[in-house]
């Protein structure tokens, strides 16, 4: 999606753009693919895509389409209308952003970036990039670009925690990355380690199938564990337990408090690392525990600025306008439209946020968190392109849908009620009511899932 979303900009600015991508079709992570680990149940060598069977998009698609292509429900068979659809429907909102936008013919699919690395520069010093590449059964070849956006998102390297006993573990453990159907999991004692909201959705999902899930988290105090609280107090075999301590080689898993139980299963949602295995910049670009840098505003190295930028670093943004606002200002800078401050100013407005988050105690992975805060975001849009702010209807509808997950995680994206400002605003831009269907504890055809957004 992302580099849709540039492509899409760069063009608007006169330049003639190239995609590479890896898959066999655009969507990027949301192509699902069923296929899962290549091998390797934690994800490490295993397909791009996270997304799950019966994942349902967490955000209202309402407010989080592109500023001028409204994720509108589809008059197809087989569309789902609903405010949170499944997955399948945002694969063919991106596709159909693609088509309305003439963007295929920059595409090249199947081909795998093997390596970026500077190139000699232009006479006049402006550096050049030479890009690797191998289209799937044919030779590697490379090309020299004038410029790389490197617009890959960050949701298929999976990030494991450090527990001791793991490398012993002979049961079956996963990473949520490989994770699709519950079906295996059936009459199995699971252990999910990891309360966020991939999580907490996971444990509602095998709760079905599973004879018990044991939900574990570092705090009981988080957010997403007080929502869960409702759940568990609805389900027996649904349990909240403190943080791993060890695992056995005889499949106990001991908690931090010293309670234990005997798993068949542990899965990891404890989330994604930034890899960039393919870029060579000499050290100029780092990812340190998350932390990708330097960057400035998330988008620019100093040194390497504009002919190397990066769009989708960002977490807990609206996506996918997050990415239009930092394609957009990516296309006007490589246009000449818009400058940058020297390389000294943005290497020194780099290292002052990095001052505020340490004195704020935040740990350095969270570098590029936006912290899901809309008026921060809108701030951001605004100043580095002049994007304009989130209608308040949408910002109302969505803040609204964190207020309900976090009330009912379970049950927020069919049991929702619209103020009056956002009802008026749904009639005066076209949308057509969808009412949430009725709830019914055990209907077992109910999709759920969570969408990174």
């Amino acid at each position: 999606m992302a580099g849709l979303a540039a492509a899409r900009e760069l063009r608007r600015e006169g330049l003639d753009v190239t995609v590479l991508e890896q898959l066999a079709g655009v969507g990027g992570q949301w192509l699902y693919d069923a296929a899962t680990d290549a091998g390797d149940p934690l994800g490490m060598a295993g397909v791009h895509s996270s997304v799950f069977a019966s994942l349902r998009i967490n955000g209202p698609r309402e407010s989080i389409g592109f500023s001028d292509f409204p994720f509108r429900p589809t008059n197809d068979a087989g569309g789902d209308a609903r405010r949170y659809p499944v997955h399948g429907e945002l694969l063919r909102y991106i596709r159909d952003f693609c088509d309305a936008f003439g963007l295929m013919d920059a595409v090249r699919l199947n081909t795998t970036v093997t390596r970026v690395a500077m190139a000699p520069p232009r006479r006049d010093g402006s550096l050049r990039w030479a890009v690797r590449s191998k289209r799937h059964g044919e030779a590697e070849t490379e090309e020299v670009f004038d410029a790389v956006v490197v617009a890959i998102g960050h949701y298929s390297q999976p990030r494991l925690p450090t527990i001791d006993g793991m490398d012993r573990w002979r049961r079956k453990q996963l990473h949520s990355h490989s994770y699709r159907v519950p079906d295996s999991f059936a009459g199995e004692v699971v252990v999910i380690v990891g309360c966020s909201v991939s999580g907490a959705e996971l444990a509602l999902e095998l709760r079905r199938v599973a004879k018990e899930v044991h939900l574990s988290t570092k705090s009981t105090e988080e957010t997403i564990t007080s929502a869960m609280s409702k759940s568990v107090a609805r389900y027996e075999n649904l349990h909240l337990r403190p943080q791993v301590e060890h695992l056995r080689e005889d499949g106990t898993v001991v908690f931090d408090d010293g309670s234990f139980v005997v798993a068949d299963a542990v899965i990891y949602c404890t989330g994604y690392n930034y890899s960039f295995p393919f870029l060579d910049t000499n050290g100029k670009v780092t990812v340190d525990d998350n932390r990708v840098g330097p960057l400035y505003e998330h988008v620019f190295p100093p040194e390497l600025a504009p002919s190397l930028s990066f769009v989708g670093i960002p977490g807990k943004v609206v996506l996918p306008v997050f990415i239009e606002v930092q394609a957009r200002w990516v296309a006007q800078v490589l246009s000449g439209r818009r400058t940058l401050p020297s390389p000294e100013e943005m290497q020194r407005a780099v290292e002052e946020h990095t001052r505020g988050m340490e004195a704020a105690g935040l740990p350095k992975r969270w570098t590029h968190d936006m912290f899901l805060n809309l008026e921060r975001c809108d701030d951001y849009g605004e100043r580095i392109c002049g994007f304009p702010r989130m209608e308040q209807w949408k910002k109302e509808i969505f803040v609204s849908s964190l207020s309900d997950m976090v009330d009912d995680i379970e049950n927020f994206r069919d049991g929702y009620h619209d103020s009056d400002l956002v009802r008026d605003a749904l009639r005066r831009h076209g949308w057509t009511p969808v009412a949430p269907r009725p709830q019914e504890e055990d209907d077992d055809a109910k999709a759920i899932g969570v969408a990174n957004i």
